[in-house]
């Protein structure tokens, strides 16, 4: 009697966890996606959601000019009545080691929009990152932003 009840309750938590995977997978919003993005070099990106509205976006990018670290906060709204398909714009900040031996700090922008597949645990990103570096020989950087291809969690 004992093993039907493991044998039970081991079958109810298959189903209950492959139930749960695929309610995420058919969702039309996301809590964490991790990926990349790709625009004039790569980069890898996480982006979490702090409620509905609000999310945070870090960025390792990498190119032939050297790394950059960007931190944004984003602002979230709906262009369709799913609810899949949304806009975005926020404020952040960055950090690039540069070729050189130059390291400076900046301030970054976003616009973009972003889409949630309804039937895959996928989200993808389209967006302009305006920057301002600091420091001798820099100041406004009108060139990054990109696709963001992700994994939903």
């Amino acid at each position: 009697m004992k093993k039907i009840g493991i044998l039970v309750l081991s079958l109810t938590l298959v189903v209950a966890a492959a139930n749960a995977q695929n309610r995420t997978a058919k969702s039309l919003s996301y809590k964490t996606a991790a990926g990349i993005k790709i625009w004039n070099g790569a980069g890898l990106t996480l982006k979490t959601f702090l409620d509905t509205k609000n999310a945070l976006e870090f960025i390792g990018f990498f190119n032939s000019a050297g790394t950059r670290i960007s931190g944004l906060y984003e602002i979230h709204g709906d262009l369709n009545t799913e609810s899949n398909l949304k806009w975005y714009i926020g404020p952040g900040a960055h950090v690039g080691l540069y070729k050189g031996n130059n390291t400076v700090v900046g301030i970054d922008g976003v616009i973009g929009i972003d889409y949630k597949f309804k039937d895959l645990p996928l989200n993808l990103s389209l967006d302009w990152q305006p920057t301002f570096e600091f420091g001798s020989g820099y100041g406004f950087g009108g060139n990054l932003g990109g696709l963001g291809v992700r994994y939903t969690f």
